[in-house]
């Protein structure tokens, strides 16, 4: 399964690509403040968040702070606009798939590592810091 991520030229989507080709995942990049997202763009990815707007919003940038817009008191249409006309509002990167996201980088980018690999190397780091030999104790 391709991974996508959306990003803005920045250290933490260069990060988590070279994370990402190390481990051999597929995925797509899109500079985001080249290739701007459409509203059904960002309608997909806030239907992946947990906290909606509070997910993806880089409250600390400069647009956000510029905009003072209270977010909590415009419509869903009215956000997406805002978005879309300011890309700059989106945290970076944002690593999605069909049923995950991940907003930035961090050790969550795991989650990407298909679980079969995941319990490989849980399996490999248990094997090297156990005494008696893992054989042992689960055989």
């Amino acid at each position: 399964m391709t991974i996508t991520i959306y990003g803005a030229n920045c250290s933490s989507s260069r990060k988590a690509m070279k994370w990402l080709d190390k481990k051999n995942i597929q995925h797509t990049y899109r500079d985001i403040s080249k290739q701007p997202l459409s509203k059904s763009e960002i309608s997909h990815i806030l239907s992946l968040t947990e906290n909606g707007t509070e997910d993806i919003l880089s409250v600390n940038s400069n647009i956000y702070k510029q905009l003072n817009l209270d977010f909590n008191a415009i419509s869903f249409n009215e956000l997406l606009s805002e978005i879309e006309k300011h890309q700059g509002l989106l945290k970076t990167p944002l690593l999605f798939n069909d049923h995950k996201l991940q907003v930035g980088f961090n050790d969550s980018i795991r989650q990407f590592i298909p679980k079969e690999e995941r319990e490989k190397s849980l399996l490999s780091s248990l094997k090297m810091n156990l005494n008696p030999p893992i054989e042992e104790v689960l055989f």
